[in-house]
Parts: structure tokens; sequence; C-alpha cells
């Protein structure tokens, strides 16, 4: 090519022009760029993110602490019991009474009879005797609480043991027995009550007779 053509062909390309050696196609790469770029921020955008529905990881399983519902679990048992060891058995552990103690004036007007024993299995494995009966109120006053002093006797008629309980009287018996002090349903003159004496333990000395059963005290109005 003459030296002056080629120098026209060159001042006709651009400033980003430039001419490859052997080929008579300029290459534009500067001009590609900048179009490139041109187009980019036009608006063409690549969306990374999808618009679709998400998934949301459901939040984890937590252990539950089950210590909490154990205590309050051991709490209402011992509840339970305690109320039924009340009830049963009264307040407080057996007291003794010197067999010597004379007995209550008002004694004389109360009348105990139908004596019956039996016996249960208690939840430790021992037995509970009970000693239930009859009393009348003979007199002219209200009784509202009786203790009376029980014997137990050997076969030489020695106390093997001697206990002093509250007389407590029989409310219902179905579907089991239950008993309630006598100021929840004091004796009025003439009135009688089936009562029942509540034993945890019986001396092994004892004969297996009826016990005695003397009147020490009488609460009356």
């Amino acid at each position: 090519m003459p030296e002056k053509d080629g120098n026209l062909m060159k001042s006709a390309c651009p400033p980003t022009c430039e001419l490859v050696e052997g080929s008579s196609r300029p290459l534009y790469r500067d001009a590609i760029a900048l179009w490139f770029a041109k187009w980019l921020a036009d608006g063409c955008t690549i969306s990374l993110v999808s618009s679709g529905p998400q998934l949301v990881r459901p939040p984890a399983a937590t252990e539950r602490n089950w210590l909490p519902v154990a205590v309050a679990s051991a709490i209402v048992i011992a509840a339970v019991g305690a109320l039924f060891l009340f009830y049963e058995h009264g307040k407080g552990g057996p007291t003794v009474t010197p067999i010597s103690a004379a007995t209550d004036p008002y004694a004389a007007n109360l009348t105990i009879s139908k004596l019956a024993m039996s016996e249960s299995s208690n939840l430790s494995g021992g037995k509970v005797t009970y000693l239930d009966g009859h009393i009348t109120n003979g007199g002219n006053r209200t009784v509202t609480g009786i203790t009376v002093q029980v014997l137990f006797r050997d076969a030489a008629y020695e106390v093997a043991q001697n206990e002093t309980q509250a007389l407590r009287i029989i409310r219902t018996r179905d579907p089991y027995v239950d008993v309630e002090p006598l100021s929840a349903a004091p004796l009025k003159p003439g009135d009688a009550q089936d009562f029942r004496l509540v034993f945890d333990s019986v001396a092994d000395q004892w004969d297996g007779a009826f016990p005695d059963i003397r009147v020490i005290r009488v609460d009356t109005r």
C-alpha cells in the first residue's frame, strides 16, 4: 500500500482504533468496552435474588424441662398423704397417760358398746389396727370432745401398751371409712355415734383381747 494511502486510513480511524498487522479489519476494543459500559448504565440489570416464595426454617424444637413438673407432683403427693394421715390418725403421735389417772366425772354418762377390731396393711408394709365401737351420751350435756386411754394387756394381764387418743366418730363408710373429730358433730343428750380408734402398731405382747378403754377427759357445753 502506498505510504500516502496508509496515512489516510490511519487518520480516518477514531483514536481508539488500531490496525492489526496483516488484517484490514480494525479492532475496536476500547469502543466495545465503552458501549458495554453504556449498556449497563442504561438499565441492564441481572437479578441475583429470587422474588419467589421464601422457605422459612422452623424454629428448632427446644427440649422440655420436666424437673418442675416432677417437683410439683411430689409436693402434691406429699400434701395428699399428709392430709390423709391428719384425718385418719389425728395430730401428733400417740401420748401416754399414767394408768393411775382418774377418769372424767362425766364419763359415767357415756356408754361404750359394740366393740370390733380389724387390721389392714399400711404403705410401709406394716399393720394398722382399728378399734371400732359405739358411744351413747346418757347425760344432760352436749359432748363436743372425748379423750380416751386405751390399755392393751398381755397374757398376765399386765399393760403391754398404753396409748391416749381423741375419740373420732365415723363420718362415712363408703367407699372407705372416714372419721372426723367429735366437735364436728357433737353428741347431744341421748345421741349415739359410731367411732374408730387407729393404732399404727400394737405391742407383740398383746394377748389379742379387746383393750380397756377409759374416758379420761370430756368436753361439754
